[in-house]
């Protein structure tokens, strides 16, 4: 009975669940908030869901967690039985057999280290997963904006092959006349020869930017992907400080040394608290046999308790603890030299997008007001080779201008979507 409720006791105690386990797991579930109205969102979400690289790194962080209970549960307590096939004489009886139960202390303190030590591991596995998330999220935004000037490209070139048909028919119609030139007609038919070869180009470059985002999302058939006309555009209002702030405070990459770190620090406590002694406490059961054909007397027979055992594990041989607390201490400056040098790296890589970032900013402004310029002068030359039939040469290099700005502007747009992401 008593083995049953030392034994009922330890299991209740190796069974407690910590909050930090169900926090964290509710920190997975709502971590990101996407707008699933949004195409590229529903992207990103079926991406984050099927990816096997992200479905190996939070496995392994669910792993990790497993290791709570663990780093906190006491030692499995030791059950020992004893039989004697030579029975041992004593005053009250004949020694048969015995059983004894010894549980396990560490030091005060040891088992919170080491739970602490377990969450730390945890939260860096997560942070591993969270910053692999952000790149598999970037490489799909990026060829989602790939995928959008491709799209923009045969649109605009396919309005770009009906204008110049109109042309065609416009300068047919001259030369039909008398009033026109056969030059005019076979120089936009040179212009349409070039622009359906480039559309030609295009469709076929779908494919392998299709294959590319399908491999990225990890489905069999996405079928048609949906791209938007024109990219909208967010832009960063509060300039770049609050950029590095936020850099330095949330990319999980930083956050992953912080929590290694923490864990170092408290694997350190626990080598020296492992240096301290620990105990045994334990209760123990004799079974006496009657003695027979004695006179009786008091204590015949009784079977013999002693309790409590107690037990001391001293640490004599100190030199190995004191190198587990320096290597802790060693791998701690490692990893803070790390993050110093990722953190370095980091900001080096945040300037460089910021001025890929305004740069994109500043040539859609510039294309935006090029095409407009462009298209202006397009339809004063179209209006003058309708009345008099000059400068059709002037008119179709403005055409090659107007699309060259509207590619520009479509380009410059998905670069500034790509800065920000």
């Amino acid at each position: 009975m008593i083995i049953a409720i030392i034994i009922l006791s330890a299991n209740t105690l190796f069974a407690q669940k910590d909050d930090y386990v169900q926090d964290q797991l509710n920190t997975m579930t709502d971590h990101d908030s996407l707008n699933l109205a949004d195409p590229l969102d529903g992207y990103l979400k079926t991406a984050a869901e099927n990816n096997p690289r992200l479905k190996s790194l939070f496995n392994r962080y669910l792993a990790y967690m497993e290791r709570l209970p663990q780093a906190k549960s006491l030692p499995d307590p030791s059950v020992m039985f004893s039989y004697y096939t030579s029975p041992v004489e004593t005053r009250v009886g004949a020694m048969r057999g015995g059983l004894s139960v010894n549980q396990a202390f560490p030091w005060f303190g040891q088992l919170k280290s080491q739970e602490q030590a377990a969450a730390a591991q945890a939260k860096a596995s997560f942070e591993a997963f969270d910053d692999e998330r952000n790149k598999l999220f970037f490489k799909v935004r990026s060829t989602y904006y790939n995928l959008y000037v491709l799209e923009s490209a045969i649109r605009i070139t396919n309005e770009n092959i009906t204008f110049l048909e109109t042309l065609k028919q416009l300068a047919n119609v001259r030369l039909e006349s008398n009033t026109g030139s056969a030059v005019d007609l076979l120089r936009v038919e040179m212009d349409l020869a070039e622009l359906f070869n480039e559309l030609e180009y295009l469709k076929d470059s779908r494919k392998p930017i299709d294959a590319e985002f399908k491999e990225l999302l990890n489905v069999d058939d996405i079928g048609n992907i949906l791209i938007p006309d024109t990219l909208s555009i967010t832009s960063i209002k509060n300039g770049k400080t609050p950029l590095i702030d936020s850099l330095i405070a949330n990319n999980p990459s930083l956050r992953k040394f912080d929590s290694e770190i923490e864990a170092l620090v408290n694997e350190a406590e626990v080598a020296k608290k492992m240096g301290n002694p620990s105990f045994n406490l334990g209760i123990s059961y004799t079974n006496i046999a009657k003695r027979e054909g004695v006179e009786d007397f008091s204590g015949n027979g009784k079977d013999a308790f002693i309790f409590p055992q107690i037990g001391v594990r001293v640490p004599i041989y100190r030199k190995k603890y004191k190198s587990m607390v320096l290597e802790k201490e060693l791998l701690k400056s490692s990893k803070i030299q790390e993050k110093e040098n990722r953190e370095n790296a980091l900001l080096t890589e945040l300037e460089k997008v910021w001025r890929d970032y305004l740069d994109a900013q500043r040539r859609v402004v510039l294309f935006q007001h090029l095409s407009t310029l462009a298209g202006q002068s397009l339809d004063i030359l179209l209006a003058e080779y309708t009345s008099d039939g000059t400068d059709f040469e002037e008119m179709l290099r403005m055409d090659r201008k107007l699309l060259k700005y509207e590619l520009e502007l479509e380009k410059a747009r998905a670069d500034q979507s790509t800065s920000i992401a």
